[in-house]
């Protein structure tokens, strides 16, 4: 599974940074991002992803 951040529902909030900053960060768009070579089962992931205001994490 591949973790994703749908650009069009991320509103910018950085809840996901904060909650998970080994995996997001945010780009120069303001826009939050999956780090290159993160990894992508990282504890915090599911606990970004219940915390999107706008569902905008998805696993594919």
């Amino acid at each position: 599974m591949a973790l994703k951040v749908i650009a069009d529902e991320c509103i910018g909030c950085e809840l996901c940074v904060n909650v998970c900053p080994d995996v997001f960060e945010m780009n120069a768009e303001g826009k939050s991002v999956v780090k290159p070579g993160a990894d992508e089962n990282a504890p915090c992931v599911d606990e970004a992803i219940d915390s999107c205001p706008t569902s905008a994490i998805v696993k594919e």
